[in-house]
């Protein structure tokens, strides 16, 4: 197997080896109730829902020409407004890094089928349909699919691949911002041999459209040996729709748990700015930052509710058919035990694998939460060429009772 075509995997592998257990305290510190006072204690430990499959959305992404598959996904809104209800005109990016693009007739892959390690789709509004949502990828010679993203960065040499995170549109400074994980593998014989060589940013002006030839890359010292930010990402300010917006960007990303920064938009790219959170107080050492809850997947979510608390969604343990959510009176913690809201029927066959859920606050419905997580599985290509339409996005709707989603 070429050492390219599993990145997503074995990139989920070497993370996980980061995540070890930490302990959570529903003890507010007295340095966090003096930075983010909060009027009423807030209960961390239940949370009222049902949920349910979320099939119209799945049907979304099960394709059988062009792109018909990949790892993901990040949704941004490209007018800025994360934590609102898309609304019908409304045009929100979608990222997705491993991809399949090809044909299948009649349930069976056929020869000529690629992947590529990044691609993206424009969807229009916030309801699923096949003529609302067009996908994009770049091309090379004789017209072969190629990734929309490659480092250009001075630390990349040839062969380096970009697997991307999350990202937002800052309209601070009119740039939507993606993060980006440099990987590269060591050897052309062993799968396994890759590694995260640096987390860089991808800016580009919101309105640009590919091949996006205005893209800026810049390298951060986001990276850690053990983890990197980037994971998933909260805009709460005013005009990102944030409920009780305090003017903060965070970050969030694992480094053995759950870590944060956070920035003011307008200091997004001065990383003298950045503030991380030691779980006590915010400083300007990133090696000082602390996991503030462990078992996260190295893609998830931190999501404002209605009611003052934040839900943070991630796959349990990185690899496993649970969907976990916590709770937090502050986007940074404390976060309370995990909430186990959802079995992915997927992982009952032996080979297959899920993982990486997260929310997408814009694409939900008033009073719910539209999850996913991605599907994938062991010995790739023979399950591929079993299940062509198995590596694809899968949704659940978390329906929330008394609290509501704004």
């Amino acid at each position: 197997m070429n050492a390219q075509l599993l990145p997503c995997i074995r990139l989920l592998c070497v993370l996980l080896v980061a995540l070890s257990g930490c302990k959570n305290s529903t003890k507010l510190p007295k340095t966090a109730e003096r930075q983010y006072p909060i009027k009423v204690p807030a209960d961390t430990q239940t949370l009222k829902f049902t949920v349910a499959e979320a099939p119209e959305w799945n049907a979304l992404f099960d394709r059988t020409s062009g792109w018909f598959g990949g790892d993901g996904l990040f949704a941004i809104p490209l007018n800025g407004t994360e934590n609102k209800t898309a609304g019908p005109t409304t045009q929100t990016l979608l990222l997705f890094s491993d991809s399949m693009i090809g044909e299948i007739r009649d349930s069976t892959l056929q020869a000529g089928a690629v992947m590529v390690n990044n691609t993206a789709a424009y969807l229009k509004g916030n309801k699923p349909g096949k003529e609302t949502i067009r996908f994009q990828w770049a091309t090379g010679k004789q017209n072969k699919p190629t990734a929309l993203f490659y480092p250009t960065t001075s630390g990349a040499i040839e062969g380096d691949y970009y697997w991307l995170g999350d990202g937002f549109v800052n309209t601070a400074l009119d740039s939507l911002y993606i993060f980006a994980y440099r990987m590269r593998n060591l050897s052309k014989t062993d799968d396994w041999s890759f590694k995260v060589m640096a987390t860089d940013l991808i800016a580009l002006s919101p309105r640009s459209r590919p091949p996006f030839t205005d893209q800026r890359q810049i390298e951060t010292p986001l990276y850690f040996a053990d983890g990197g930010f980037g994971a998933g990402i909260f805009v709460n300010t005013k005009a990102s729709g944030a409920p009780d917006p305090d003017g903060y960007i965070y970050v969030y990303g694992n480094r053995k748990g759950l870590i944060v920064a956070r920035v003011k938009p307008e200091d997004f790219e001065d990383f003298k700015a950045w503030r991380f959170w030691n779980g006590q107080a915010w400083t300007a050492d990133r090696q000082q930052v602390k996991p503030m809850a462990a078992d996260v997947s190295n893609e998830l979510s931190v999501t404002a509710l209605s009611d003052g608390r934040y839900a943070l969604v991630f796959t349990l343990a990185g690899l496993s058919p649970t969907v976990g959510l916590r709770l937090s009176p502050t986007p940074y913690g404390p976060f309370g035990p995990v909430i186990k809201v959802y079995e992915a029927k997927e992982m009952q066959h032996k080979n297959y694998l899920t993982y990486n859920a997260k929310a997408h606050p814009n694409l939900s419905a008033p009073g719910e939460l539209l999850i996913s997580y991605n599907v994938n599985a062991f010995d790739f290509w023979n399950e591929l060429k079993a299940n062509p339409r198995l590596y694809r996005p899968r949704f659940i709707r978390l329906i929330l009772q008394k609290e509501r989603i704004r």
